[in-house]
């Protein structure tokens, strides 16, 4: 059964541009199109598409009233929105992303030539509309591998189990930092998770969400807005506090690095890591680097499997791991190959996310108390019988 697309847009161009590049690979239709939003919501029920590609700016009605209504009747049909990368485009886009759109597509830039813009939107739509109409994601994990230590944090695979059902591990050891991946759905998920947190939070969070440029800052200024803890885009050179979280700048990876008794926020253009940039498995390798075994990694919804090498080198460590739960993703992917790994401490819906950070972070240091104790109870002895 192909994957049947409707698309709309209020530009002939575009709409032609979408049902080629959708014609173009044989698992999917173009089943219809619409040059606004009340001509889509007509046909829906006619032409039963599994997915919808929806433009922002349309007349009659535009994307953001057209997704409100949508969603009214339509609550799980997949919508990918088409935007520009400008601020205003960005803007509209998270509020489409709040409003339940599933993912979104960029537009390219008017400097390139036909053929460029042709192969960049195909890049981006077809395999989102894949993953979000539940098509098998191509290529498999393959089994683990033994890891030392030294290995952690050059991100190699450790020797865990695989298994499909992560049991529950209670922490070992208490919790210094937390980091966080998160592609599709992510923004939504994030803004569930992080306001969550409670504004005396005793370690910092670090960020990966795969956004372009300008998307990241608008992210970030959103999430500020809504959150008890300080929430901002990676500043190169940044010096790390308790409390703080650090969204990647899109288009930049962003990594730690532990200066004598400082960490600081590293941002550079290396190459992209699995197909990204940012990336989360070099975050990930860098928070082991400066935190070690004290590094809670967290895994949300998301296409394909960044963070999972990074995991590998967390758990490797000695550090814990959580994985959003496949039925409150909107694309199992990166927590998905995590979790079937066996590599997550916990696999838990996105609206217990939160409270697993606290909790963990609570245990792990009643526990280094507890082991401090007898230490401390020891010395006071000696000192006595001194």
């Amino acid at each position: 059964m192909k994957i049947r697309v409707l698309v709309v847009d209020d530009s002939v161009v575009v709409r032609r541009i979408l049902q080629d590049i959708i014609a173009s690979d044989p698992e999917f239709e173009v089943v219809g199109t619409a040059s606004d939003g009340k001509i889509a919501l007509a046909r829906i029920d006619q032409l039963k598409p599994d997915a919808i590609t929806l433009d922002i700016e349309m007349p009659n009605l535009d994307g953001l009233q057209t997704l409100t209504a949508l969603r009214k009747t339509h609550p799980k049909l997949p919508v990918v929105m088409l935007s520009t990368l400008t601020k205003r485009g960005g803007a509209a886009t998270l509020d489409a992303l709040a409003r339940g759109a599933n993912d979104y597509v960029t537009k390219p830039e008017g400097s390139r030539s036909p053929a460029e813009a042709f192969a960049a939107v195909k890049d981006q739509l077809l395999p989102k509309l894949r993953a979000l109409c539940g098509a098998k994601p191509r290529g498999i994990s393959r089994p683990l591998a033994p890891v030392t230590q030294a290995q952690a944090t050059a991100g190699a695979r450790p020797s865990r189990p695989a298994q499909l059902a992560p049991i529950t591990r209670l922490p070992s050891t208490r919790i210094d930092a937390v980091t966080i991946a998160s592609s599709t759905g992510g923004p939504a998920a994030l803004n569930e998770v992080l306001p969550l947190l409670p504004g005396n939070l005793p370690v910092p969070v670090f960020i990966v969400q795969h956004m372009p440029v300008l998307f990241t800052r608008l992210l970030a200024d959103r999430l500020a807005t809504r959150c008890s803890i300080r929430v901002d885009e990676g500043q190169h050179g940044a010096v790390v506090t308790p409390g703080s979280a650090w969204l990647a700048p899109g288009g930049q990876h962003m990594e730690v690095v532990r200066e004598g008794a400082q960490v600081k926020v590293v941002l550079h253009d290396g190459p992209a890591e699995n197909s990204c940039r940012p990336a989360a498995d070099p975050l990930f390798r860098s928070v082991v680097a400066a935190y070690g075994a004290h590094t809670l990694a967290v895994v949300l919804t998301g296409m394909g499997q960044d963070g999972l090498r990074g995991c590998e080198a967390v758990v490797a460590a000695g550090g814990q791991v959580l994985a959003q739960d496949e039925a409150s993703s909107v694309v199992w992917g990166m927590p998905g190959f995590v979790a079937r790994n066996g590599l997550a401490d916990r696999v838990v819906p996105i609206g217990q996310v939160a409270r697993e950070i606290v909790d963990r972070l609570r245990l792990g240091r009643a526990l280094n108390l507890a082991l401090a104790a007898p230490r401390d109870l020891e010395a006071s002895d000696v000192h006595q019988r001194r």
